[in-house]
Parts: C-alpha cells; structure tokens; sequence
C-alpha cells in the first residue's frame, strides 16, 4: 500500500464536511450512497469500487456506519501479511444474508488470502448473548481467525460465560498485552464511530463506551508494537436513503430508534482527536458546518 495516496474522503451521504481531510482528497460519491446503505448486492459493490478504485488511499474517511461493509474494498490493496483490528460497537460477523451489508462484512474480510487475524474490540451490543452469537462464524472463531472483546456490563449471564469480557478498569492492560502479541507484519484499524460513548459521538446505531481520547491511546499502542499500514474512519450520523425497499425494510427493522438530534460538533471532536492518530500526521482538515 506504500505508493497509493496518503487518504481519501470518500463522500457517500454528507457525514463529514467535504473539508474534512486536505485538499484535493474528497471524492463525491453521494449518488452512490443509496445503492449501498445498510446492504447491497455484489453486483453493486463491483461496480462501485470499479468507480473508485483509481482514488483509493492508504486511509480512508467515509459515511455512516451503514457503509462498514466498504472496508472490505479498502483492504483490497493491501500485499502483505496483516491483521485487522476493528473498534466497533457491533462484531460485524453474521453469516445470514445480506452478503454485503453491514452486519457482515467481517466474512468478507476475512475472504482476503492476506489477511492473518480479526480482532473487535468494545462491542457491546446484543450480538453476543444469546441467541445472537449464533450467527456468528464458529470456523473463524474455532480456528483463531477471529477473537473478540466485549464489555462485560453488556454481555448477560450466557455472554459471559461464553466470552472473555473487559472493563473501564482492565481494559488497557488486555490491550497492551495484545498489541505487543501481534505477530503479522502490518495492521489495518477500522473504527466505527458507534464504538464510542453517546456523549462521545452521534451515530445511526446503538453506542459503545470508548472515548475518543481512548481510541487515541490504542491506536498509539498499535503503533508502538507494529506498523499500521492502512485504515479507515466511518460511523457518523446521515439522513437514510435507500434504493431499493427490501433495504429500506430490513434496515427499518433493524436500526435503533433514533432519539437524539444530529450534531456535527460531538462528530467533529471525535475526528479531530482519531483520525490524526490513525493517519500519523496532521492530515485533518475538518470544520464544523
């Protein structure tokens, strides 16, 4: 990845400023957003990434976290051995259909010949009490190519016997412990904005408990411990708009209720203390609209 652009905005539903990152980085792709939000057919993904693929960047700022599942194009150029560290409220992992949505998206990931190891961590939400483990992929967590790390105030009596939890109080130290075990020659960090506290950030999904200044101090220990070669930064809020029904269903039943008003100023302070921990610089253009 070392000869693509430094980063890219990629503009899919007006989350972010068009300023957000430098110059000469925004690509506006907002026709494309209503073909992919929520779930999108491979025929769609395709033929998007055909579209893009020219401006793809070593780090990439895009959407709502209803667009995750465009990681997996972003890892596509990646040649090296690597892990995937994800900072999500959600593990991403159901083997149901939609194939490209973004509930399942780690699969897809998890199809690159590259790719060593997943790792998710502050997921907090149901998918890991039961029944909802159950769509997870047992071959992936079986044979190691998936852990995860949940927070044990959200995990119920089944979720905590099946997982190994983290607290407020204990989590940077399993952090630190994992970062130095990292074995692969590079890793790629992907974080959803929903993995934050909802003081912390506004989003279409259900909030974790990261801070912003938390994220910070992980990405610095992945860094420390290794080389991050590459990532990307979704997750702020966006009206929905759909093309077709069957998403706008299924995403009507299972997004949260949305209670709180949009606010660029929490998103906004999110990305300013993320996104240049992430990218290794100063590469942070954004203001409040």
């Amino acid at each position: 990845m070392s000869s693509l652009p430094h980063c890219v905005h990629f503009d899919l539903d007006g989350a972010w400023s068009p300023d957000a990152t430098p110059p000469g980085t925004y690509v506006d792709v907002r026709a494309w957003g209503p073909r992919l939000r929520y779930c999108t057919s491979a025929r769609e993904v395709e033929a998007f990434y055909e579209s893009v693929r020219s401006n793809t960047a070593k780090f990439t700022l895009f959407g709502s976290g209803d667009f995750h599942h465009l990681s997996a194009l972003w890892i596509r150029n990646i040649a090296q051995p690597f892990t995937l560290v994800s900072f999500d409220n959600h593990p991403d992992w159901d083997i149901r259909p939609p194939r490209w949505g973004c509930g399942t998206w780690i699969n897809r990931a998890l199809e690159h010949p590259r790719l060593q190891k997943v790792a998710v961590w502050g997921c907090g939400n149901f998918e890991l009490n039961w029944p909802g483990y159950l769509f997870a992929s047992r071959r992936a967590l079986r044979e190691k190519q998936m852990a995860v790390w949940p927070w044990t105030e959200r995990l119920n009596a089944s979720g905590r016997w099946r997982w190994r939890g983290m607290t407020r109080k204990d989590w940077r130290g399993q952090f630190s412990d994992f970062a130095r075990g990292l074995s692969t020659d590079g890793v790629y960090v992907t974080v959803d904005l929903d993995c934050l506290d909802r003081s912390e950030a506004v989003t279409n999904w259900e909030s974790g408990l990261f801070t912003a200044e938390d994220l910070k101090w992980a990405i610095a220990e992945l860094s420390a411990s290794g080389t991050i070669i590459g990532g990307d930064l979704c997750g702020a809020y966006s009206a929905q708009e759909y093309k077709t029904w069957t998403q706008r269903v299924a995403a009507h039943f299972d997004h949260p209720a949305q209670t709180r008003r949009h606010s660029f100023d929490a998103n906004l302070r999110a990305f300013q203390t993320i996104w240049p921990a992430l990218t290794g610089g100063d590469e942070h253009h954004a203001t409040d609209d």
